[in-house]
């Protein structure tokens, strides 16, 4: 009869964990320590592991022999491949979402950016603009597409707040502009091409890593 528990445990202890690693609490690298974890979360260490496998199914961390699981660390590639996924899945959905946005769904995005304009941290920023995402692009009605899409958005909030942790700086977004303006002119291509652009920008930024050394971290800043 236990064991139902300790699934629901573990899917409990990967969303915690998932939660901090992409909010950058827990740094790429760093040993994600089974005894502890069990002992925050009063588990024994089923649960745990089978929490570490779902980290690592999600790309969030990494088994290596004889080094327990770390959290998994990311290059410059990989910030590619989700960007050009996301252009990708992103275009898509636009393209069916497009007929069926009103004049309202439009305002709330344009309500969204200006929330994100405003924004005095990268935290708040990243939700007013995966926001403006969720808003124009779920009238598609595909649910399976925006799930996956959903997931490209949580990793690139990963990139976003390994780089963009501290000194985040208020910004004016006019991609977000052009692409609402070219939906109320029913110009789809425009905003489409608009949209592949801004979600394939990637900003790059000095960060202090441990031991005192400075990385490059590359972060989609759209």
């Amino acid at each position: 009869m236990s064991k139902p528990r300790e699934e629901t445990l573990a899917v409990r202890i990967s969303r915690t964990l998932a939660e901090r690693i992409i909010a950058g609490d827990i740094e790429p690298g760093s040993r994600l320590r089974q005894d502890h974890i069990a002992e925050e979360f009063g588990a024994s260490h089923v649960p745990v592991r089978e929490a570490f496998r779902r980290l690592e199914a999600q790309g969030l961390a990494v088994s290596e022999p004889r080094r327990g699981v770390r959290v998994a660390a990311f290059n410059l590639a990989e910030v590619k491949e989700v960007a050009e996924m996301r252009a990708a899945l992103e275009v898509l959905a636009l393209r069916h979402a497009a007929p069926n946005l009103t004049p309202a769904i439009l305002d709330e995005a344009e309500e969204a950016t200006k929330a994100g304009d405003n924004s005095r941290d990268v935290r708040s920023w990243e939700e007013a603009n995966r926001r403006f995402h969720r808003l124009i692009l779920s009238p598609c009605a595909m649910p399976r597409l925006l799930a996956s899409i959903d997931d490209l958005h949580a990793a690139s909030a990963r990139f976003l707040f390994a780089a963009w942790r501290a000194d985040w700086e208020a910004r004016t977004d006019h991609d977000h502009r052009a692409i609402l303006a070219a939906l109320r002119g029913r110009q789809v291509d425009v905003a489409c091409t608009t949209l592949a652009g801004h979600v394939q920008w990637i900003g790059r930024r000095p960060v202090a890593a441990a031991g005192g050394k400075v990385r490059d971290a590359f972060a989609i800043v759209g």
